[in-house]
């Protein structure tokens, strides 16, 4: 992998922790490059993540060429094999885990009205797939299942996972996300003034 490679991704993994959306070792990030991952190491801080400290993988057969990747590698192989995504990002970001954590609605998509015209346009319906352990093949299973269909969804009790053509894409609906769910619980027990559905069907999607 480049180092400039590294470079970049050690930089998005510096910015999600500075705004607060990776407390702790948690949260790990990815990039694909032709038919290998470069992906966060496992047990590490996003802050203080180092170019050196990224793993590589090989990723059709999830077999580590160098250092140690994060537990939830078989979670962004999930992503990378249902969709043509450059980059994946796995938080705990406080706001959208909060939401993670409510009961989904009859469809199973998360508890976020359409408050805003961008929450549409930028997220679409964000899905929750069901709870599993971290770093467990059913976790890796529920996001496969959704990934192909949604570049944003939640896992139930656990957090935020993106999708996107290219890192600085995946970093921006990640913080979109956490900014959506967030606007919802500020507004929690007030009444609120959602998007009609008519308003909703004529906005386009990004």
């Amino acid at each position: 992998m480049t180092a400039a490679a590294r470079e970049r991704l050690v930089a998005a993994a510096r910015q999600l922790a500075a705004r607060g959306l990776s407390p702790g070792s948690t949260g790990n990030l990815s990039v694909r490059v032709d038919d290998r991952i470069l992906i966060t190491p496992t047990g590490s801080s996003l802050s203080r993540v180092l170019p050196a400290d990224l793993a590589e993988v090989d990723l059709a057969s999830g077999a580590v060429l160098a250092g140690r990747p994060s537990k939830e590698l078989p979670l962004h192989r999930a992503v990378y094999t249902e969709r043509p995504a450059g980059a994946v990002v796995h938080l705990h970001s406080p706001y959208a885990t909060a939401i993670a954590c409510l009961p989904p609605g009859a469809h199973g998509d998360a508890a976020l009205p359409a408050l805003t015209p961008y929450r549409v346009m930028r997220l679409g319906l964000v899905p929750v797939a069901p709870y599993a352990a971290p770093g467990s093949p059913d976790l890796a299973e529920g996001v496969r299942r959704l990934a192909g269909a949604h570049p944003v969804l939640l896992l139930a009790s656990h957090g935020p996972v993106v999708a996107a053509a290219d890192l600085d894409g995946a970093v921006d609906l990640a913080e979109e996300l956490e900014a959506a769910a967030q606007l919802t619980l500020l507004l929690d027990a007030r009444p609120t003034r959602p998007l009609t559905p008519e308003q909703v069907a004529a906005l386009p999607r990004s």
